[in-house]
Formats: structure tokens, sequence, C-alpha cells
């Protein structure tokens, strides 16, 4: 079912090196690739001279080096944090320390929903739990910086505390984790829920920029046109979940089987947790029932 969006997997840029992708904006990849982060999360500087730094990246020190090598020299007069999973947020300590910038983003990370006993270890897992912005954002707040300006632009789902950040007077949007061209996102409980992901599609679909610079990977292009094939793969997700239910009661486990053809084995928990949001959504709606008291991973489920 991946096969339904064109991704894009070309992508060669080595970690620590400076890339200019785009007239006012720099990219750089920290080292630290796996089945969630591709080929490393990137790291962007926007403006010259005076700049911002979007998503300072992982706790990890050559990355650090490299970003606070690439500023050298310029003023670092924001930080802006798409979210805060571990691969985004941690660095932006070391790059304040280093720059004295203030940090704007949604919130704290924080659970989407009321969490059950055996859900806290994976949200600690995932999550920089010690991140606090100087700044909270809203939804449609602009800041400007000399020679740039971001539109906050909320997009829960992947977390509850996700921004996008459009880069105003261009048709460049910085998605994080939200859209990537490499791959779907993973929306996993408690992190994040399915509803608000689809929610927040909806709203990047009626948005005018066609070029996304996200979390990982290469830029996405024709960007509405992308959003909308990413609205009907998790669409047809969710019909893919609803005709096994028609076949009769079922477990995370099975669902995944059925639906998750050649599947990699790394990506089985984040599979079963993705169905597991669908699944969360589907009974939301009264589509879904549960043989008793809400989702989870071991639950089992049926047509409503």
């Amino acid at each position: 079912m991946a096969d339904d969006i064109p991704f894009d997997r070309d992508f060669d840029a080595p970690p620590g090196r400076v890339d200019r992708v785009a007239p006012n904006v720099r990219r750089i990849l920290a080292p630290n690739p796996g089945p969630f982060t591709f080929t490393g999360t990137c790291s962007y500087i926007v403006g010259e001279g005076e700049v911002a730094i979007l998503d300072p990246g992982p706790d990890d020190r050559a990355h650090i080096d490299a970003v606070l090598g690439a500023v050298k020299g310029e003023k670092v007069a924001h930080v802006f944090v798409t979210h805060t999973h571990r691969d985004h947020s941690p660095a932006t300590a070391a790059v304040v320390a280093k720059t004295g910038a203030k940090v704007f983003a949604e919130g704290p990370h924080r659970a989407a929903r009321p969490m059950q006993l055996d859900e806290k270890s994976r949200l600690d897992a995932s999550a920089d739990l010690d991140f606090m912005p100087n700044v909270r954002l809203k939804d449609g707040e602009i800041i400007e910086g000399n020679g740039y300006a971001f539109e906050a632009v909320t997009t829960p789902g992947h977390t509850m505390n996700h921004l996008a950040f459009a880069l105003r007077g261009t048709d460049i949007l910085f998605s994080g984790d939200h859209v990537m061209a490499w791959s779907t996102s993973i929306v996993a409980p408690p992190d994040g829920a399915m509803g608000d992901y689809m929610a927040s599609l909806y709203k990047l679909k009626k948005r005018s920029e066609t070029l996304y610079f996200s979390g990982h990977g290469p830029p996405v292009r024709d960007a509405p046109a992308f959003v909308d094939r990413y609205i009907a793969h998790r669409n047809a997700r969710e019909t893919a979940i609803l005709r096994s239910l028609e076949r009769g009661e079922a477990n995370i486990p099975a669902l995944v089987r059925a639906i998750y053809i050649g599947l990699d084995p790394r990506l089985t928990g984040a599979a079963g947790l993705m169905t597991l949001a669908q699944l969360e959504d589907l009974v939301e709606r009264g589509i879904v029932a549960t043989g008793g008291g809400a989702p989870s991973l071991a639950s089992r489920f049926r047509l409503a």
C-alpha cells in the first residue's frame, strides 16, 4: 500500500555538510540514521548574518558542533522547534547556551490523551521531556527576524505539540515530521492521535506552499498534491482495517499481519502503534468497538 505515494528516497547529503537548499535556507544533516529517521535528522538555518535555527537536532556533539560552526560569525536570533521527539529538540540546550537565542515552539511534550498504565515508558523513550520554549506559539503567530519571517502553523498528530513553520514571502513550509518525501509519518499513541493528524493534513492541503522542507530526507515538491496522496493512503489503511474486521473480531497483531504485507520486521512495533492510533479514531467516531475499556495494544476490536 506504500506504493500509492510517490516517495522520493534520492537523498545523498552527508552528515555535517552545510547545503544551501533555497536562497535563504541552509540544511545540515545529523548523523543519526535509522528506520524512523531515514538518513538522519535535518536541521535548517534561515537567514544571513542574523539567522534562525530550526530543529537543532539530537544531543550529538558532532552535529551540535556542525550547526554552531555553520553560523560562526553570525547572530542566532531565534531557535524554532517543530516538535519534541529526541531526534529534533535535545540539541536546543547546547545551541542556546552558546548563542543566547530565544526558543520558540508550541510547548512542552505531552501525551495526546490520558495515558494508560503501560504507556509512560513509551512516552519517556521517545520524548524530550526536559524541553521548554521561551515563547509558546499559537496558530498563525508571526515571528520576524532580520530578512525572514515565520508563521506558526499548528499541526498536531505526530505529536500534540507539532508545529509547521511557513517562511513568509516564499512558497516554503518547514513540515517537521508531519509530511515527508521519503515515508509516511508515524502516529503513535500516546504521543500522537490519528484524528488530529488527519485534521492537520487537511489543514495543510488548503495552504498555498508548494515546497516542504521536512525533518528527514529530501524536500517535498508539489506539496498540495503530495498531501492528497498522504490523505488517500491513510484513508485506505482505515478501509483495510474495517474490511478485516468485517471477517470478525481481531486484535492488533492480527490486523498488522493482514494489512502491512512485506513489513520490515524493525517496524512491526510502529505498525502496531499506527494501527492502534487508527482504531482509537474509529472507536471515537463510533465505527469500531472494543471488548471493554479504552482501546489499547491488548484490546480486541469489532465493528460497532
